[in-house]
């Protein structure tokens, strides 16, 4: 009797234990709510309903007041721009983030033998505080075929030309109707046969004075030579006296001779019998022939255009361009990243295979990289993930005739709602497919991190 009656005066208190406890757990849950509700509230704003809206306007018409079903799903895969973007997709998901990766482990290794890893690390990164935009405009400057505006030309330019010299005389033509015709090749050559002991000259025109090589000299003195019996001589002139006058066809005293053309003798067979180079003044002599006919002839090298380089942002080109384009902007993001789980690595497993006699080659292949698998895998992924998103740079890079070459699908999806396809339905469905293509990369990449953090 005793002992009940304490059991029951004791038991108050620990009831009025727990509902203070219970109390203090809900206070906190609701703070909690209120803590997190402006998130939640602009993730529903900005997130939850765009995504529901878009899953709804794709099952509509351009007009968005006929319901069409999977009409704009099936359309997406009949229409040529849409597989192409879906193809450029593929090649991106493909490459830069594989690139990426692989050049952010390479740096992020050798960043650690070098003195100033710290500066090298900041230079490496600058480019991810540049904005896409402007990442876009400089590389669209960069990557132009014009070699005195484009840096990329100007720099193959000049190596080009270092180890193979420009035509001299790229605009310069033959003066029609006396005694020359030219080739389907863009050569030049005599109208008739000629032969050893005869003098032909070369009228062009096309040239103005100021573009001559220096070191030009007069023709006229060279014109009036007379060819040896085994050889065809000449002169190859401007065939233009600056302040007027003169006759066509013929050397002028003020006339200047064109130096440095090539000038070969073409026998019957058509095979090169004899060549030479002209002189200061212009002339030319081929010597060493053989009795029987010739055409003398100017070769079309001697008129082709400079070379300017690579069309980057061709139809061929563009994409790779463009995924250069990303690559100097992220390459610093994965070296960070890669860097940084490096840093982490056990420093025992390293020394105890140097001290095992491995060298640097197997340290990285067989300790280095599969430690670090983890690190690798996460940048790989999340680089897949904003490769599905990208826009600007495509949008800003590629020209208006190549924009559908380089389209991607993000790109494709702006096209078709806003920039002339005016179908927000088409739009839409383009929109859930790239998010269905996102989200499984998203989960995986969720998944690992919350494995990693147990």
């Amino acid at each position: 009797m005793t002992s009940t009656l304490v059991k029951e005066t004791a038991s108050p208190p620990c009831t009025d234990h727990a509902e203070r406890a219970r109390r203090s757990r809900r206070r906190a849950r609701l703070g909690a709510v209120l803590f997190v509700f402006p998130a939640l509230l602009l993730l529903g704003a900005l997130v939850v309903y765009p995504v529901l809206f878009s899953m709804g306007r794709s099952l509509f018409d351009a007009s968005g007041n006929h319901f069409v079903g999977a009409d704009n799903y099936t359309e997406m895969f009949r229409d040529p721009a849409t597989l192409k973007a879906v193809r450029n997709t593929a090649i991106w998901v493909v490459v830069a983030p594989t690139l990426l990766t692989g050049l952010g482990l390479v740096l992020a290794v050798l960043v650690e033998k070098v003195r100033w890893a710290t500066a090298f690390k900041l230079l490496m990164f600058m480019p991810m505080a540049v904005s896409f935009l402007a990442a876009g405009i400089i590389f669209r400057l960069a990557y132009d075929e014009d070699p005195s505006k484009g840096v990329l030309n100007a720099a193959i330019v000049s190596v080009h030309d270092t180890f193979e010299s420009p035509s001299e005389y790229p605009t310069a033509r033959a003066r029609e109707g006396h005694g020359l015709t030219s080739g389907s090749d863009g050569s030049y050559r005599t109208s008739r046969r000629v032969s050893p002991g005869t003098a032909v000259d070369f009228g062009m025109v096309g040239l103005a004075p100021g573009d001559l090589p220096a070191g030009a000299r007069p023709a006229y003195p060279a014109a009036n030579q007379t060819a040896a019996a085994d050889e065809v001589s000449g002169v190859v002139y401007l065939d233009f006296t600056p302040g007027g006058g003169g006759e066509q066809g013929k050397v002028d005293s003020k006339e200047s001779g064109l130096p440095k053309m090539r000038v070969e003798a073409v026998g019957a067979d058509g095979k090169t019998a004899a060549s030479t180079t002209t002189a200061s003044d212009g002339s030319f002599r081929l010597s060493g022939l053989k009795p029987g006919s010739y055409t003398v002839k100017l070769p079309s090298s001697n008129f082709a255009q400079p070379y300017q380089g690579l069309s980057w942002l061709g139809p061929a080109l563009v994409t790779p361009a463009i995924i250069g384009a990303y690559l100097w902007i992220w390459t610093g993001f994965a070296m960070v990243l890669i860097g940084a789980g490096l840093a982490a690595l056990p420093r025992d497993a390293l020394e105890a295979a140097r001290m095992d006699g491995a060298n640097e080659w197997q340290i990285f292949r067989r300790i280095t990289v599969p430690l670090l698998a983890p690190v690798l895998t996460v940048v790989f992924v999340t680089l897949v993930i904003n490769v599905m998103k990208v826009f600007d740079l495509v949008y800003i890079i590629a020209p208006g005739p190549v924009q559908e070459d380089a389209t991607v699908l993000a790109t494709q999806m702006w096209l078709v709602s806003f920039g002339g396809g005016n179908n927000q339905g088409l739009g839409s469905a383009l929109g859930v497919l790239l998010l269905l293509l996102v989200v499984p990369a998203m989960v995986f990449n969720v998944r690992r991190f919350r494995r990693s953090q147990r």
